[in-house]
C-alpha cells in the first residue's frame, strides 16, 4: 500500500508540470469511447490504449458483465452506458474481456460460489456459461465468447440500438491476453479475433 500512498503524494508535484492539461479537465469531458472491462487488476485501460485523463469512460464489472437491459429496474451499468452515450456522446463502445479471467473461468468450470455468495448472485443473473474449453486455463475461447454475448446485450440497450440504426455508435469486442499484452478484436466479417 505505502508505494501507493507514496505515488499520491507525488501525483501533485508531476502534475503541475503540465497545469493547462489539468486545469482543461476541470472543464469537463468528452471522451469518445465507453471502455468495458472486467474489474481485474491486471487490466488496465490506459495502459492497453495510451489513453490519457478524459479520453476514455469506463465501466468495470467482474467479469466484464453488461447485465440484461430491464425497464424500470435501472442498475449501475445500464445508467453508465446510457449517460456515456446519450450525455457524453461516445462514438464508440469497447467491450474487452482479458485472459485467465476469474469470473468466466468459474462460469466455464461451474465452480461453487457459496463462499462468495454475491458474485455467484452477480454471475447468476446477468450471464450465461460462456462455451469454452474447461481445461484451459486461459479460458480464451470462453472469454471471446463471453464478450459476444456482452455486445449482443448491449445491442437491447435503448440508447444504443437508437445509435446504432442511425449510424451513430460503433461497438467493438476485444481480448487481452495478460500474459502477452497481445489485444485481439473481433472481425464482423470472418467472425474472429484478430490481432489489432
Amino acid at each position: 500500500m505505502q508505494p501507493l500512498i507514496d505515488h499520491a503524494r507525488s501525483f501533485r508535484e508531476r502534475s503541475t508540470e503540465r497545469p493547462e492539461e489539468f486545469a482543461q479537465l476541470a472543464q469537463g469531458q468528452s471522451p469518445q469511447v465507453l471502455f468495458i472491462t472486467c474489474s481485474d487488476s491486471r487490466v488496465v485501460p490506459a495502459l492497453i490504449t495510451g489513453a490519457r485523463p478524459g479520453e476514455l469512460f469506463e465501466l468495470r464489472t467482474a467479469g466484464n458483465i453488461v447485465p440484461p437491459y430491464v425497464s424500470g429496474q435501472p442498475t449501475s451499468e445500464a445508467a453508465t452506458v446510457e449517460y456515456a452515450v446519450e450525455v457524453l456522446g461516445v462514438s464508440d463502445i469497447i467491450v474487452c474481456g482479458h485472459s485467465h479471467c476469474g469470473a468466466v473461468g468459474a462460469l466455464v468450470r461451474g465452480d461453487d460460489l457459496t463462499a462468495v455468495p454475491a458474485v455467484r448472485d452477480w454471475l447468476a443473473h446477468s450471464t450465461s456459461r460462456p462455451e469454452g474449453a474447461v481445461a484451459d486455463p486461459a479460458v480464451a475461447e470462453a472469454v471471446k465468447n463471453h464478450v459476444l454475448t456482452q455486445l449482443l446485450r448491449l445491442r437491447s440497450y435503448p440508447c444504443v440500438e437508437k445509435r446504432l440504426a442511425g449510424g451513430q455508435i460503433r461497438l467493438h469486442g476485444w481480448f487481452y491476453e495478460v500474459h502477452t499484452g497481445t489485444v485481439l478484436s473481433h472481425d464482423v466479417a470472418s467472425d474472429t479475433f484478430q490481432t489489432l
